[in-house]
């Protein structure tokens, strides 16, 4: 969808942001934010964020067939991201993207993007903003008046309908945010390690030659075979 400039404020590059839209079933609510890519790591971001926005966790997201999401699409059965699945299984939540030009999955999402590119993005369309922090404090204020504004043929707003619908509905957040992690498979040399960016772990020596999958932060290394952590390590 639209995009939003922001400007280098010393050299006068301009650089277009990504708009993240999230709406819930019910109520409409809406959460917006920008960021700078549609990569993997800000998708994720973008969930943790909006999830905390709306305190609380759905038991089902319907997501579009971005590459940050989905790895292999299909009708039925599309593969997702291992570490968009593992954010689901953080969050104990389900994620069921919409089929591939199949818009009325997501029915929601698409009449919110619409509202938010009339009620945000217009309105800041003789904005200039010189960071993403600055276009997204703008976006906030927008955002607070589009949820608190009346609804055109219901009695209430977003924001109440939440309180009222939504929100109870919710289920508690975990005790911690969800941390980014990739994944990576690999086998275990002789030496009984395993190679990450050139870096070397270990795992125990019965696994030589077996396929194990590393979960790996910023700051951790886990080994996992068939399912069951076998080794963790600092990064």
């Amino acid at each position: 969808g639209h995009t939003v400039a922001v400007v280098d404020r010393l050299t006068g590059e301009v650089r277009q942001a990504q708009v993240f839209v999230a709406v819930l079933g019910a109520s409409s609510y809406t959460y917006v934010e920008a960021t700078w890519t549609q990569s993997l790591a800000d998708w994720t971001a973008s969930h943790v964020r909006a999830l905390s926005f709306f305190g609380g966790v759905p038991e089902v997201v319907v997501p579009d067939n971005l590459r940050a999401a989905v790895t292999a699409a299909h009708r039925y059965e599309p593969d997702l991201n291992p570490t968009y699945q593992d954010l689901a299984t953080h969050y104990g939540m389900a994620i069921v993207p919409a089929r591939v030009r199949k818009p009325r999955d997501k029915a929601k999402a698409e009449v919110g993007v619409q509202i938010v590119e009339r009620w945000v993005l217009a309105a800041l369309r003789h904005r200039v903003c010189f960071s993403l922090a600055e276009l997204n404090a703008e976006i906030a204020r927008l955002l607070e008046r589009l949820n608190a504004r009346p609804f055109r043929k219901m009695p209430g707003s977003r924001s109440s309908a939440f309180h009222a619908l939504d929100r109870p509905a919710l289920r508690p957040l975990p005790p911690q945010p969800y941390t980014f992690a990739q994944w990576k498979k690999v086998r275990v040399h002789v030496d009984y390690h395993v190679e990450l960016e050139r870096h070397y772990y270990s795992v125990p020596h019965t696994l030589i030659g077996k396929e194990l999958y590393l979960r790996y932060t910023a700051h951790t290394v886990q080994c996992l075979y068939q399912g069951e952590r076998v080794a963790s390590h600092v990064r």
